[in-house]
Protein backbone atom coordinates (compact mmCIF):
# COMPACT_ATOMS: atom_id res chain seq x y z
CA UNK A 1 0.00 0.00 0.00
CA UNK A 2 1.30 3.33 -1.04
CA UNK A 3 1.94 6.20 1.81
CA UNK A 4 -0.31 8.74 1.10
CA UNK A 5 1.78 12.26 0.11
CA UNK A 6 1.07 15.20 2.54
CA UNK A 7 1.04 18.37 1.06
CA UNK A 8 2.67 21.24 3.06
CA UNK A 9 0.84 24.51 3.79
CA UNK A 10 2.86 27.62 4.14
CA UNK A 11 1.27 30.02 6.37
CA UNK A 12 1.59 33.79 7.03
CA UNK A 13 0.62 35.55 10.40
CA UNK A 14 -0.53 39.23 9.88
CA UNK A 15 -0.64 41.68 12.73
CA UNK A 16 -2.30 45.06 13.11
CA UNK A 17 -2.50 47.62 15.47
CA UNK A 18 -4.39 51.10 14.80
CA UNK A 19 -1.87 52.84 16.99
CA UNK A 20 1.76 53.34 17.83
CA UNK A 21 1.43 53.42 21.41
CA UNK A 22 2.90 50.51 23.31
CA UNK A 23 4.96 49.32 20.49
CA UNK A 24 8.17 49.80 22.28
CA UNK A 25 7.50 47.16 25.36
CA UNK A 26 9.26 44.27 25.58
CA UNK A 27 6.16 42.43 24.96
CA UNK A 28 3.54 44.23 22.94
CA UNK A 29 0.03 43.05 21.64
CA UNK A 30 1.36 42.44 18.31
CA UNK A 31 3.57 40.04 20.01
CA UNK A 32 0.23 38.82 21.76
CA UNK A 33 -1.21 38.22 18.17
CA UNK A 34 1.96 36.48 16.60
CA UNK A 35 2.32 33.89 19.73
CA UNK A 36 -1.75 33.21 19.23
CA UNK A 37 -1.64 32.91 15.79
CA UNK A 38 1.89 30.83 16.11
CA UNK A 39 0.42 28.30 18.50
CA UNK A 40 -2.54 27.35 16.47
CA UNK A 41 -0.09 26.87 13.63
CA UNK A 42 1.84 24.44 15.83
CA UNK A 43 -1.52 22.71 16.62
CA UNK A 44 -2.18 22.30 12.61
CA UNK A 45 0.86 20.52 12.32
CA UNK A 46 -0.26 17.06 11.53
CA UNK A 47 -2.43 18.96 8.84
CA UNK A 48 0.74 19.84 7.04
CA UNK A 49 1.11 23.65 8.33
CA UNK A 50 4.14 25.39 8.39
CA UNK A 51 4.64 29.05 9.50
CA UNK A 52 6.69 31.18 6.82
CA UNK A 53 9.57 32.79 7.86
CA UNK A 54 8.15 36.64 7.30
CA UNK A 55 6.38 38.72 9.76
CA UNK A 56 3.74 40.94 8.70
CA UNK A 57 3.46 43.27 11.09
CA UNK A 58 1.60 46.38 10.91
CA UNK A 59 2.16 48.91 14.16
CA UNK A 60 0.24 51.78 14.16
CA UNK A 61 -1.69 51.50 10.89
CA UNK A 62 -5.90 51.98 11.31
CA UNK A 63 -7.62 48.96 9.75
CA UNK A 64 -9.87 51.83 7.57
CA UNK A 65 -8.01 50.93 4.22
CA UNK A 66 -5.34 48.70 2.75
CA UNK A 67 -2.50 51.32 2.77
CA UNK A 68 -0.46 49.44 5.13
CA UNK A 69 3.15 48.06 4.02
CA UNK A 70 3.33 44.87 5.84
CA UNK A 71 0.22 43.68 4.09
CA UNK A 72 1.09 45.13 0.92
CA UNK A 73 4.34 42.68 1.23
CA UNK A 74 1.75 40.49 2.36
CA UNK A 75 -0.30 40.80 -1.10
CA UNK A 76 2.88 40.82 -3.24
CA UNK A 77 3.59 37.27 -1.37
CA UNK A 78 0.95 35.78 -1.59
CA UNK A 79 0.60 37.17 -5.62
CA UNK A 80 3.99 35.13 -6.30
CA UNK A 81 2.76 31.78 -5.04
CA UNK A 82 4.77 31.77 -1.56
CA UNK A 83 1.26 31.53 0.92
CA UNK A 84 -0.84 28.89 1.42
CA UNK A 85 -2.60 30.43 4.45
CA UNK A 86 -3.27 33.53 5.56
CA UNK A 87 -3.77 33.28 9.80
CA UNK A 88 -4.88 36.50 11.92
CA UNK A 89 -5.89 36.87 15.34
CA UNK A 90 -8.97 38.30 14.56
CA UNK A 91 -10.44 39.26 11.15
CA UNK A 92 -10.23 42.90 12.02
CA UNK A 93 -6.82 42.91 12.18
CA UNK A 94 -6.80 42.24 8.33
CA UNK A 95 -9.78 45.15 7.56
CA UNK A 96 -12.13 47.09 8.95
CA UNK A 97 -14.03 47.89 6.03
CA UNK A 98 -16.49 45.40 4.57
CA UNK A 99 -15.24 46.05 1.10
CA UNK A 100 -11.59 46.03 1.30
CA UNK A 101 -11.91 42.80 2.85
CA UNK A 102 -14.30 41.90 -0.33
CA UNK A 103 -11.23 42.65 -2.12
CA UNK A 104 -8.97 40.59 -0.19
CA UNK A 105 -11.00 37.73 -0.22
CA UNK A 106 -11.09 37.81 -4.23
CA UNK A 107 -7.35 37.94 -4.48
CA UNK A 108 -7.06 34.82 -1.66
CA UNK A 109 -9.76 33.22 -4.31
CA UNK A 110 -7.66 33.80 -7.36
CA UNK A 111 -4.56 32.35 -5.91
CA UNK A 112 -6.24 29.36 -3.87
CA UNK A 113 -5.21 30.83 -0.07
CA UNK A 114 -7.04 30.12 2.76
CA UNK A 115 -8.48 32.61 5.38
CA UNK A 116 -8.11 31.45 9.02
CA UNK A 117 -8.95 33.91 12.22
CA UNK A 118 -7.80 31.99 15.56
CA UNK A 119 -10.66 33.19 17.47
CA UNK A 120 -13.84 33.27 15.05
CA UNK A 121 -13.92 29.91 13.48
CA UNK A 122 -15.85 29.61 10.34
CA UNK A 123 -15.47 28.37 6.88
CA UNK A 124 -15.27 30.82 3.88
CA UNK A 125 -15.78 27.78 1.27
CA UNK A 126 -19.36 27.53 2.16
CA UNK A 127 -22.02 30.49 2.26
CA UNK A 128 -23.40 30.06 5.48
CA UNK A 129 -19.37 30.75 6.08
CA UNK A 130 -19.50 33.74 4.17
CA UNK A 131 -22.23 35.17 5.70
CA UNK A 132 -20.76 34.46 8.86
CA UNK A 133 -17.38 36.59 7.76
CA UNK A 134 -19.47 39.61 6.26
CA UNK A 135 -21.67 39.64 9.70
CA UNK A 136 -18.45 39.53 11.75
CA UNK A 137 -16.93 42.23 9.07
CA UNK A 138 -20.27 44.64 8.99
CA UNK A 139 -20.11 45.14 12.90
CA UNK A 140 -16.21 45.50 12.79
CA UNK A 141 -17.06 48.41 10.49
CA UNK A 142 -19.62 50.09 13.07
CA UNK A 143 -17.28 49.49 15.47
CA UNK A 144 -14.80 51.95 13.56
CA UNK A 145 -17.36 54.15 12.58
CA UNK A 146 -18.34 54.16 16.25
CA UNK A 147 -15.30 55.15 17.48
CA UNK A 148 -14.01 57.66 14.85
CA UNK A 149 -17.40 59.32 15.84
CA UNK A 150 -16.42 59.25 19.63
CA UNK A 151 -12.86 60.73 18.32
CA UNK A 152 -14.11 63.74 16.58
CA UNK A 153 -17.07 64.53 19.52
CA UNK A 154 -14.26 64.76 21.68
CA UNK A 155 -11.76 67.01 19.72
CA UNK A 156 -14.55 69.32 19.43
CA UNK A 157 -15.47 69.29 22.72
CA UNK A 158 -12.18 69.83 24.19
CA UNK A 159 -11.46 72.64 21.34
CA UNK A 160 -14.44 74.51 22.89
CA UNK A 161 -12.91 74.36 26.34
CA UNK A 162 -9.96 75.83 24.73
CA UNK A 163 -7.78 73.33 24.95
CA UNK A 164 -4.52 71.92 22.53
CA UNK A 165 -5.40 69.05 20.70
CA UNK A 166 -2.15 68.23 18.69
CA UNK A 167 -1.27 68.56 15.38
CA UNK A 168 1.47 71.54 13.68
CA UNK A 169 2.35 73.47 16.76
CA UNK A 170 2.24 77.18 15.47
CA UNK A 171 5.38 79.56 14.76
CA UNK A 172 5.80 81.32 18.33
CA UNK A 173 4.17 78.89 20.72
CA UNK A 174 5.87 75.37 22.02
CA UNK A 175 4.24 72.60 23.58
CA UNK A 176 4.50 72.03 27.38
CA UNK A 177 2.39 69.20 29.17
CA UNK A 178 -0.28 69.03 26.35
CA UNK A 179 -0.60 73.23 26.72
CA UNK A 180 0.63 76.06 23.66
CA UNK A 181 3.29 78.10 25.93
CA UNK A 182 4.34 80.88 24.25
CA UNK A 183 8.29 80.88 22.30
CA UNK A 184 9.25 84.38 23.32
CA UNK A 185 12.34 84.10 20.61
CA UNK A 186 9.74 82.95 17.40
CA UNK A 187 6.78 85.28 19.62
CA UNK A 188 9.29 88.42 18.44
CA UNK A 189 9.33 87.46 15.27
CA UNK A 190 5.42 86.99 14.83
CA UNK A 191 4.89 90.66 16.64
CA UNK A 192 7.33 92.34 13.90
CA UNK A 193 5.59 90.32 11.25
CA UNK A 194 2.00 91.86 12.14
CA UNK A 195 3.64 95.78 12.79
CA UNK A 196 5.48 95.91 9.23
CA UNK A 197 2.33 94.52 7.55
CA UNK A 198 0.90 97.51 9.09
CA UNK A 199 3.10 99.78 8.25
CA UNK A 200 4.33 98.40 4.40
CA UNK A 201 0.49 97.19 3.65
CA UNK A 202 2.67 94.84 1.26
CA UNK A 203 3.62 90.80 1.68
CA UNK A 204 6.02 91.43 -0.65
CA UNK A 205 7.75 94.11 0.38
CA UNK A 206 7.71 92.13 3.89
CA UNK A 207 9.11 88.91 2.58
CA UNK A 208 12.17 91.10 1.05
CA UNK A 209 12.62 92.77 4.55
CA UNK A 210 12.62 89.86 6.56
CA UNK A 211 15.06 88.10 4.13
CA UNK A 212 17.62 91.13 4.28
CA UNK A 213 17.13 90.10 7.78
CA UNK A 214 17.98 86.67 7.68
CA UNK A 215 14.66 85.83 9.41
CA UNK A 216 13.42 82.39 8.63
CA UNK A 217 10.68 79.64 9.64
CA UNK A 218 11.62 76.81 12.32
CA UNK A 219 12.06 74.95 9.89
CA UNK A 220 15.07 76.82 8.55
CA UNK A 221 13.12 78.06 5.02
CA UNK A 222 12.97 81.58 4.05
CA UNK A 223 9.55 83.64 5.10
CA UNK A 224 7.78 84.35 2.15
CA UNK A 225 4.74 85.99 0.90
CA UNK A 226 2.47 82.60 0.87
CA UNK A 227 3.50 81.80 4.86
CA UNK A 228 3.20 85.69 5.94
CA UNK A 229 -0.33 85.57 4.66
CA UNK A 230 -1.06 81.93 6.47
CA UNK A 231 0.56 83.65 9.47
CA UNK A 232 -1.30 86.89 9.40
CA UNK A 233 -4.68 84.86 9.28
CA UNK A 234 -3.73 82.13 12.41
CA UNK A 235 -6.18 83.26 15.28
CA UNK A 236 -4.31 80.60 17.52
CA UNK A 237 -2.45 84.07 18.06
CA UNK A 238 -5.00 85.87 19.54
CA UNK A 239 -5.40 83.68 22.02
CA UNK A 240 -8.32 81.45 20.85
CA UNK A 241 -8.94 77.87 19.71
CA UNK A 242 -10.54 77.44 16.26
CA UNK A 243 -12.38 74.25 15.26
CA UNK A 244 -13.98 73.58 11.88
CA UNK A 245 -14.20 78.02 11.19
CA UNK A 246 -15.77 78.43 14.77
CA UNK A 247 -13.38 80.28 17.38
CA UNK A 248 -13.23 79.68 21.08
CA UNK A 249 -10.94 81.20 23.74
CA UNK A 250 -8.23 78.80 24.37
CA UNK A 251 -5.96 78.18 27.46
CA UNK A 252 -3.11 79.50 25.78
CA UNK A 253 -1.59 83.13 26.13
CA UNK A 254 -1.93 85.54 23.01
CA UNK A 255 0.56 86.69 21.25
CA UNK A 256 -1.11 89.75 19.35
CA UNK A 257 -3.60 92.36 20.40
CA UNK A 258 -7.07 92.31 18.99
CA UNK A 259 -6.76 95.73 18.35
CA UNK A 260 -3.48 95.31 15.90
CA UNK A 261 -5.39 92.28 14.34
CA UNK A 262 -8.67 94.22 13.08
CA UNK A 263 -5.72 96.88 11.59
CA UNK A 264 -4.13 94.64 10.17
CA UNK A 265 -7.20 92.74 8.68
CA UNK A 266 -8.58 95.93 7.61
CA UNK A 267 -5.70 96.08 4.91
CA UNK A 268 -6.09 92.33 4.26
CA UNK A 269 -9.66 93.29 3.11
CA UNK A 270 -8.30 95.50 0.32
CA UNK A 271 -7.74 93.41 -2.90
CA UNK A 272 -3.92 93.18 -3.59
CA UNK A 273 -3.85 94.80 -6.93
CA UNK A 274 -5.01 98.07 -4.89
CA UNK A 275 -2.78 97.64 -2.12
CA UNK A 276 0.20 97.05 -4.63
CA UNK A 277 -0.91 99.60 -6.70
CA UNK A 278 -0.51 102.29 -3.42
CA UNK A 279 2.09 100.63 -2.45
CA UNK A 280 4.36 101.62 -5.94
CA UNK A 281 2.25 104.79 -6.20
CA UNK A 282 2.72 106.46 -3.15
CA UNK A 283 4.78 104.76 -1.10
CA UNK A 284 8.04 106.56 -3.22
CA UNK A 285 7.19 109.63 -2.91
CA UNK A 286 9.64 110.70 -0.76
CA UNK A 287 9.13 114.66 -0.70
CA UNK A 288 4.68 114.90 -0.40
CA UNK A 289 4.11 117.87 1.07
CA UNK A 290 7.59 119.47 1.24
CA UNK A 291 7.80 120.58 -2.45
CA UNK A 292 6.56 123.95 -3.42
CA UNK A 293 6.84 125.55 -6.69
CA UNK A 294 8.43 129.02 -7.94
CA UNK A 295 5.03 130.55 -7.00
CA UNK A 296 4.73 129.27 -3.34
CA UNK A 297 1.95 127.14 -4.31
CA UNK A 298 2.83 123.17 -3.24
CA UNK A 299 3.52 120.77 -5.74
CA UNK A 300 1.84 116.95 -5.19
CA UNK A 301 2.60 113.69 -6.86
CA UNK A 302 1.27 111.71 -10.02
CA UNK A 303 2.40 109.15 -12.39
CA UNK A 304 1.63 107.62 -15.02
CA UNK A 305 2.21 104.14 -17.19
CA UNK A 306 3.48 104.15 -21.07
CA UNK A 307 4.23 100.66 -22.10
CA UNK A 308 3.92 98.69 -18.73
CA UNK A 309 6.79 101.02 -17.03
CA UNK A 310 5.76 103.53 -14.48
CA UNK A 311 6.45 107.29 -14.69
CA UNK A 312 6.83 109.45 -11.64
CA UNK A 313 6.52 113.22 -11.02
CA UNK A 314 5.23 116.35 -8.74
CA UNK A 315 2.69 118.79 -10.65
CA UNK A 316 2.39 122.32 -9.15
CA UNK A 317 -1.60 122.15 -8.01
CA UNK A 318 -2.00 125.60 -9.26
CA UNK A 319 -1.00 124.14 -13.25
CA UNK A 320 -3.88 121.45 -12.07
CA UNK A 321 -6.61 123.72 -11.52
CA UNK A 322 -5.74 127.27 -13.83
CA UNK A 323 -3.87 126.63 -16.10
CA UNK A 324 0.20 125.95 -16.98
CA UNK A 325 0.54 129.91 -17.20
CA UNK A 326 0.74 130.11 -13.72
CA UNK A 327 3.69 128.66 -12.69
CA UNK A 328 7.06 128.66 -15.06
CA UNK A 329 7.60 125.23 -13.43
CA UNK A 330 4.93 123.02 -14.87
CA UNK A 331 5.73 119.43 -13.40
CA UNK A 332 9.31 117.91 -12.59
CA UNK A 333 10.69 114.30 -12.73
CA UNK A 334 10.31 112.79 -8.98
CA UNK A 335 13.05 111.01 -9.42
CA UNK A 336 14.99 113.58 -10.52
CA UNK A 337 14.19 116.01 -7.66
CA UNK A 338 14.15 113.56 -5.05
CA UNK A 339 17.87 112.53 -6.11
CA UNK A 340 18.86 116.23 -5.77
CA UNK A 341 17.10 116.34 -2.36
CA UNK A 342 18.77 113.19 -1.01
CA UNK A 343 22.43 114.37 -2.33
CA UNK A 344 21.86 117.76 -1.07
CA UNK A 345 20.98 116.16 2.40
CA UNK A 346 23.74 114.26 2.55
CA UNK A 347 26.27 117.16 2.07
CA UNK A 348 24.02 118.63 5.29
CA UNK A 349 25.11 115.91 7.65
CA UNK A 350 28.41 115.72 6.51
CA UNK A 351 28.75 119.54 7.66
CA UNK A 352 30.23 120.09 11.09
CA UNK A 353 28.05 122.70 12.19
CA UNK A 354 24.95 119.73 11.78
CA UNK A 355 27.18 117.21 13.22
CA UNK A 356 27.65 119.33 16.24
CA UNK A 357 23.97 120.37 16.75
CA UNK A 358 22.97 116.47 16.26
CA UNK A 359 25.90 115.69 19.21
CA UNK A 360 24.38 118.43 21.66
CA UNK A 361 20.68 116.67 20.59
CA UNK A 362 22.55 113.10 21.68
CA UNK A 363 23.81 113.92 24.86
CA UNK A 364 20.65 115.03 25.96
CA UNK A 365 20.12 111.64 26.12
CA UNK A 366 23.65 110.34 26.91
CA UNK A 367 25.68 112.99 28.11
CA UNK A 368 29.01 110.86 27.67
CA UNK A 369 28.30 110.58 23.34
CA UNK A 370 31.28 112.71 21.56
CA UNK A 371 31.34 114.94 18.38
CA UNK A 372 33.15 112.20 16.88
CA UNK A 373 31.05 109.39 17.87
CA UNK A 374 28.19 111.35 16.19
CA UNK A 375 30.17 111.99 13.10
CA UNK A 376 30.93 107.72 12.73
CA UNK A 377 26.97 107.38 13.26
CA UNK A 378 25.88 109.80 10.69
CA UNK A 379 28.62 108.36 7.86
CA UNK A 380 27.32 104.63 8.99
CA UNK A 381 23.52 106.19 8.11
CA UNK A 382 24.62 107.75 4.93
CA UNK A 383 25.56 104.37 3.59
CA UNK A 384 22.86 102.23 4.95
CA UNK A 385 20.82 105.03 3.14
CA UNK A 386 20.36 102.88 -0.49
CA UNK A 387 19.41 99.29 1.82
CA UNK A 388 16.50 101.52 3.48
CA UNK A 389 13.16 100.43 2.06
CA UNK A 390 11.34 103.34 0.20
CA UNK A 391 8.46 103.88 3.15
CA UNK A 392 11.57 104.12 5.59
CA UNK A 393 13.44 106.56 3.24
CA UNK A 394 10.32 108.82 3.15
CA UNK A 395 9.97 108.65 7.24
CA UNK A 396 13.68 109.83 7.52
CA UNK A 397 12.83 112.30 4.76
CA UNK A 398 10.06 114.00 6.24
CA UNK A 399 12.02 114.01 9.88
CA UNK A 400 14.57 115.93 8.66
CA UNK A 401 13.10 118.17 5.55
CA UNK A 402 11.03 120.92 6.54
CA UNK A 403 10.36 122.58 3.38
CA UNK A 404 12.42 122.26 -0.50
CA UNK A 405 11.76 125.18 -2.25
CA UNK A 406 12.22 124.73 -6.18
CA UNK A 407 13.22 127.37 -8.43
CA UNK A 408 14.15 128.03 -11.88
CA UNK A 409 18.41 127.56 -11.07
CA UNK A 410 17.75 124.79 -8.52
CA UNK A 411 16.05 123.62 -4.80
CA UNK A 412 16.88 125.59 -1.28
CA UNK A 413 16.36 122.36 1.45
CA UNK A 414 15.14 123.34 4.87
CA UNK A 415 15.99 121.24 8.01
CA UNK A 416 13.77 120.79 10.41
CA UNK A 417 15.67 121.30 13.81
CA UNK A 418 13.40 119.33 15.88
CA UNK A 419 13.87 116.24 13.04
CA UNK A 420 17.87 116.08 14.23
CA UNK A 421 16.81 115.79 17.55
CA UNK A 422 14.58 113.05 17.10
CA UNK A 423 17.30 111.25 14.65
CA UNK A 424 19.95 111.76 16.85
CA UNK A 425 17.75 109.50 19.76
CA UNK A 426 17.87 106.75 16.89
CA UNK A 427 21.63 107.08 16.11
CA UNK A 428 23.68 104.04 17.64
CA UNK A 429 25.56 106.62 19.81
CA UNK A 430 24.34 105.62 23.69
CA UNK A 431 26.71 103.72 25.68
CA UNK A 432 24.26 101.56 25.52
CA UNK A 433 24.62 100.76 21.95
CA UNK A 434 28.42 101.32 22.57
CA UNK A 435 28.46 98.27 24.64
CA UNK A 436 26.78 96.21 22.57
CA UNK A 437 28.84 96.83 19.38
Amino acid sequence: MKDVVMRRLRCAVYTRKSTEEGLDMAFNSLDAQREACQAFIASQKPEGWIPVRDDYDDGGFSGGNLDRPALKRLMADIEDGLVDVVVVYKIDRLSRSLMDFSKLVDVFDKHGVTFVSVTQSFNTTTSMGRLTLNILLSFAQFEREVIGERVRDKVAASRKKGMWMGGLVPFGYRVENRKLRVREDEAEIVRTIFARFLKLGSATLLAKELGEQNLCTRSGKPIDKGYIYKLLGNRTYLGLAVHKGTAYPGEHEAIISHELWDKVHAIMEESPRSRACKTRAQTPALLKGLLFAPNGVAMTPTHTRRRGKLYRYYVTMSVLKLGPETCPIRRISAAEIERVVIDQLRGILRSPEIIARTAAAARQQDPSVTDDEVRLALQQFESAWDQLFPAEQARIVQLLVERVDLSTEGARIRIRSEGLQTLAAELPTTSKHRQAA
